[in-house]
């Protein structure tokens, strides 16, 4: 039985990476896009970015938005129409988005595993230290300076990218402001993430972070996002604002799409 659900566990992922040929066709809006050489991955990264309309004619700073699965065909364009309806909406302020197109995105959004089970999803797994230091120490200051930005960052994801969020929030909490994620593949490690989470919540830091998370009613998600959902309403750590979603309606391919308006309004508008 172990074997099998492992071996679903590992379809599940790969379908997921690969779920943009299933998904609706979504407007590709006006951005930018630059190439970087990263030390960090030791790879040439594709990066797109979206602004505001009035961004060019303005001249106001603004907060920043990051995400894993940034390319064209991937979930950028998604979220870069998201954005602009809700700016237009006025339901949140307006901000830059910027999306890192994958090149091994389960080697990137994956730390470190001792199941043997998990190492299989790819020929390399395990690379989220060097890419999470690839975003930054030389994402940032390559944002800041060929953008007028703020302090303020956030970052989104879902799946893989969402597990990606969610270690990036209980690792190293002082990178982003505020974390966004749908479905995160918390079972990675053994559930690594939630086993540690009392740890980690113990040092959180002294600034101000906000926190949604979403599970669907997929098996192999939703008792790690409900178990961690009930162990944040246990600790007190005064400086966190968090919400979970709970949502056994929708399903891991569903979900993303059935959230995003309201945890980027409940995330970006500060709402208690």
């Amino acid at each position: 039985m172990k074997n099998i659900f492992y071996t679903l566990l590992v379809g599940i992922l790969f379908c997921v990476s690969c779920s943009n040929a299933s998904q609706p066709n979504d407007p590709i809006p006006e951005h930018e896009t630059f190439k970087i050489q990263s030390k960090q991955v030791g790879e040439e990264r594709t990066i797109n970015v979206w602004t505001p309309e009035n961004y060019k004619t303005g001249n106001d700073s603004l907060p920043v938005m990051y995400m894993a699965d940034g390319g064209i065909k991937e979930d950028f364009p998604h979220i870069a129409n998201t954005l602009a309806k809700l700016i237009k909406e006025n339901k949140i302020k307006p901000l830059i988005l910027v999306g890192i197109e994958n090149t091994q995105r389960r080697r990137d959004l994956t730390g470190y595993t001792e199941v043997e089970k998990d190492k299989e999803i790819a020929p390399v797994v395990g690379g989220s230290e060097k890419f999470r230091a690839f975003i930054k120490d030389e994402l940032f200051s390559e944002i800041d300076k060929r953008y007028r930005t703020m302090t303020e960052k956030s970052i989104i994801g879902e799946s893989a990218s969402g597990l990606f969020v969610m270690e990036t929030f209980f690792l190293i909490p002082e990178m982003f402001d505020s974390y966004i994620a749908f479905d995160p593949s918390l079972w990675w490690n053994n559930h690594y993430l939630v086993r540690t989470a009392k740890e980690h919540l113990a040092k959180f830091p002294t600034p101000k972070k906000r926190l949604w998370f979403a599970g669907s009613d997929a098996t192999d998600v939703s008792p790690y996002t409900k178990q961690l959902a009930d162990i944040f309403k246990t600790e007190t750590v005064p400086n966190l604002m968090w919400k979970y979603s709970d949502e056994p309606k929708e399903k891991h391919t569903t979900i993303f799409r059935a959230t995003k308006e309201k945890a980027i309004i409940w995330t970006l508008n500060k709402i208690e």
